[in-house]
């Protein structure tokens, strides 16, 4: 079956997380993704814990369907290697500080140069101009200069870290991902590529825009679990079971949450999952005994014969056992051979474009250069001259 970006030839010289699931997401659209990492220790990512094998379960999930090459760019010949590689490449992405690639002779002047139908995405922490450019960041930092971690949280326990790496993901990945389907489409247009200076600052910050727009307004909404949605309603909260369990209580609308209180015998509780002030202190002591009556899956029982837009807090082994994530097929297992370790996989919205299903056969993430004599020899380099490269240390393969 024919997949929409079947031939799209994609360099992914990226670590960690944003780059590699932004590549991943393109793999799973049908590109040909080449994991392109240096020759000592390749990607961080290989060894976060758990193991399998000597493989990390994050890096095999992150870069699976990909070939790999093991390559030292800050060799010469390491540099050729990827021009020519670059002259029959779509899109290239990279995630070093700005000026990294430039400081080798590889910035995007460069290699749009080489090939300018190249899709050049650098994702960076503040974006290639910014006066934070050069300065390191993770996650926590992003979601920090955002205002977005000032608002995560509770008044009682102060600000907290989100379980997930948001701005890695909203804007190390997802929208990188858009910059380039909108540039390959652009280039349809013109027939030149493009850079695409993805920010994960900037990427995380349009995800507060409910939230900015309140504030610009006047509305108090930036501290811990001030705003309706961040734990200020009664009916759209966390609330803890008999059993120590959460059940996730958005019951937004009035009628969801007047659903709910008249199947529970108490609709005079309708109007007062919006109360403010001392009624609301009141009425949260009188909710929080009401959902402490009973255990998650009690409540997860009967709440099924009411439409109330409430769930249950799964863990993460009960969020893959759902009949929504097996009937859309979200997640699956596969055997690395060379690992000799079975790893989980992860389709993200494997559904998004009807008829063009990620294919049920995985490839295993690849070891450090397991293609790299493949890859070189496609590229035209004939046998004794990888035989050299790699005694050279310009590259390396899979032991």
């Amino acid at each position: 079956m024919s997949r929409p970006l079947d031939d799209l030839r994609v360099l992914d010289l990226s670590r960690l997380l944003p780059g590699p699931f932004a590549s991943l997401l393109l793999a799973d659209l049908g590109a040909t993704v080449l994991k392109i990492e240096d020759t000592q220790g390749g990607d961080y990512a290989r060894y976060f814990p758990p193991l399998g094998g000597r493989m990390s379960a994050v890096f095999a999930a992150l870069n699976r369907d990909k070939r790999g090459l093991a390559l030292d760019l800050k060799q010469a010949a390491g540099r050729e290697i990827l021009l020519r590689l670059v002259a029959e490449a779509d899109v290239l992405i990279e995630s070093f500080r700005p000026g990294v690639m430039a400081r080798l002779g590889l910035g995007p002047d460069a290699l749009m140069a080489a090939n300018p139908r190249l899709i050049y995405c650098a994702i960076s922490g503040y974006g290639q101009d910014s006066p934070l450019a050069d300065k390191a960041g993770h996650d926590f930092n992003y979601l920090a200069l955002a205002g977005l971690a000032g608002v995560t949280g509770t008044p009682e326990a102060g600000v907290v870290l989100p379980g997930v790496q948001v701005a890695d993901i909203a804007g190390g990945a997802l929208y990188p991902v858009l910059g380039i389907l909108a540039a390959l489409h652009e280039r349809t247009r013109t027939g030149r590529g493009r850079l695409v200076d993805a920010s994960m600052a900037d990427g995380v910050a349009g995800l507060g825009i409910m939230l900015q727009a309140k504030a610009f307004a006047g509305a108090r909404v930036d501290s811990p679990g001030a705003d309706e949605l961040a734990g200020a309603l009664l009916c759209y909260r966390p609330w803890r079971c008999a059993d120590g369990q959460t059940l996730a209580v958005a019951a937004l609308e009035p009628k969801f949450w007047m659903a709910f209180c008249q199947a529970v015998g108490r609709p005079e509780l309708g109007p007062e999952g919006y109360a403010t002030g001392a009624r609301r202190t009141a009425v949260e002591a009188e909710l929080a005994a009401l959902f402490a009556s009973r255990t998650r899956d009690a409540w997860v029982e009967f709440l099924a014969k009411h439409d109330c837009c409430i769930e249950p807090v799964l863990t993460l082994d009960e969020a893959r056992a759902t009949p929504h994530a097996k009937a859309r097929g979200l997640f699956g297992t596969h055997h690395n051979a060379a690992e000799g370790a079975e790893f989980l996989h992860l389709f993200p919205n494997p559904k998004l474009l009807p008829g063009s299903e990620p294919p049920t056969a995985v490839r295993p993430a690849p070891r450090q250069g397991e293609d790299t004599r493949a890859v070189l020899s496609e590229a035209g380099y004939s046998p004794a001259e990888v035989d050299a490269l790699l005694a050279a240390g310009v590259v390396r393969a899979a032991d």
